[in-house]
């Protein structure tokens, strides 16, 4: 018997564990060099360092053997590179069979933060078109694979390019960084472009851990205690203060989306807020319509809505709460239309058992209310 089964289960957020040459080997050779390393990615296991990775193609017979033989207790294994199918699209596939999810979303681990942050706009388109290439390769292993391209909105007629170019190429979703691209808000009509072109072929936009730096200033962690230890530092590895922070450069984006009228605009635009929690959710949609409500007179544009933003949101954008969350307290200060599962796998943040965390959550609540967040949630966002 697979992990998840009696009812549809549909996977929000997995990851691939890129390999050191995931970029260049998907890159002309011109531009190979150039292209951001990872060699260097700091790994969760501290006793491998990712250039030892280099060559991989998929782990041996007999561990693929191995791990298959736990079956349903797959997510109690091996996790991030030593994971089945962490970079091999086929052994995947027979880790889906195993966790028994109709499909599962998957992201990059590394390549996010190092391509967002790069100010050579030339080499960061580069980048997102290596990485989509080697992103949607993984995914043609399985139908039941939803590939997420890399993408930045600074230059539209460029992102335009990036994000046909992924279309082709099968991918189904496009992340974003959480910022104001080329000192632009995302609402700024130079982007329009671009969400027309999302709402129209139905692929969502997506804001995932990454968009933003992971991690609170410097200045922050100066609290005069040199001892102190931080779990800070390795791969995706936050600290308590950074968790603290995360997610407000998502709530920042999102909210001024929403009030320069983009969702409006586009009402079949459809985006995501993946791996940063949800228990800030229900008070930004709060704030959300007290703004336009109150700002309405001294802001006409806001007076122009046809739908609250607590409405668009319910319709076009969708959440994953941490397993740590009480999904049925967010529910209750919400809607139930706004939160979608998620394994995180193979990363460890997901835990071991995250369907049995969740359903604990949701325990009073009837089964619409647990198949919306399982999969009909997903099938708002992914078509």
């Amino acid at each position: 018997m697979a992990y998840a089964s009696g009812r549809r289960y549909q996977d929000a957020d997995s990851h691939l564990m890129e390999l050191p040459d995931f970029l260049s080997s998907h890159a002309q050779s011109s531009l190979q060099d150039r292209l951001p390393s990872l060699d260097e990615v700091g790994l969760a296991i501290e006793s491998i360092r990712m250039s030892e990775l280099r060559g991989q193609k998929g782990h041996p017979p007999d561990v693929v053997e191995r791990l298959v033989a736990l079956g349903d207790g797959l997510l109690k294994g091996p996790k991030w590179h030593d994971a089945l199918g962490a970079f091999n699209g086929r052994e995947r596939a027979q880790a889906l069979d195993l966790l028994g999810f109709e499909r599962q979303v998957v992201f990059s681990s590394f390549c996010a933060t190092r391509i967002f942050g790069q100010r050579d706009l030339d080499m960061c388109y580069a980048s997102c078109l290596a990485h989509n290439l080697g992103m949607a390769e993984f995914c043609d292993a399985d139908p039941r694979l939803i590939g997420v391209g890399l993408v930045v909105l600074d230059d539209a007629p460029r992102a335009l390019k990036v994000i046909e170019e992924g279309l082709e190429r099968g991918l189904g979703a496009f992340w974003i960084p959480a910022a104001a691209p080329a000192g632009r808000s995302p609402g700024h009509p130079a982007h329009d472009a671009v969400w027309r072109m999302l709402a129209e072929c139905g692929a969502p936009f997506i804001l995932h851990v990454g968009s933003s730096p992971l991690n609170i200033a410097d200045e922050w962690m100066n609290d005069g205690v040199s001892e102190r230890q931080s779990a800070r530092g390795r791969a995706e590895v936050i600290g308590s203060k950074d968790l603290m922070v995360i997610y407000q450069p998502f709530e920042r984006f999102l909210s001024v989306l929403v009030l320069d009228g983009v969702l409006e605009r586009f009402p079949d635009l459809r985006g995501a807020a993946i791996e940063v929690g949800a228990g800030w959710v229900p008070d930004m949609i709060r704030r959300l319509d007290h703004a336009v409500a109150i700002w309405s007179r001294s802001e006409p544009h806001l007076g122009e809505m046809g739908r609250k933003p607590s409405e668009q949101i319910g319709e076009q954008l969708r959440f994953t709460p941490y397993p740590f969350e009480d999904v049925g307290e967010l529910i209750r200060a919400s809607s139930p239309e706004l939160y979608m599962f998620s394994s995180d796998y193979p990363h460890a943040e997901g835990g071991r058992d995250p369907l049995g965390r969740f359903e604990r959550s949701l325990a009073a609540f009837d089964e619409d209310v647990k198949r919306a967040f399982y999969s009909d949630n997903f099938d708002c966002i992914y078509k």
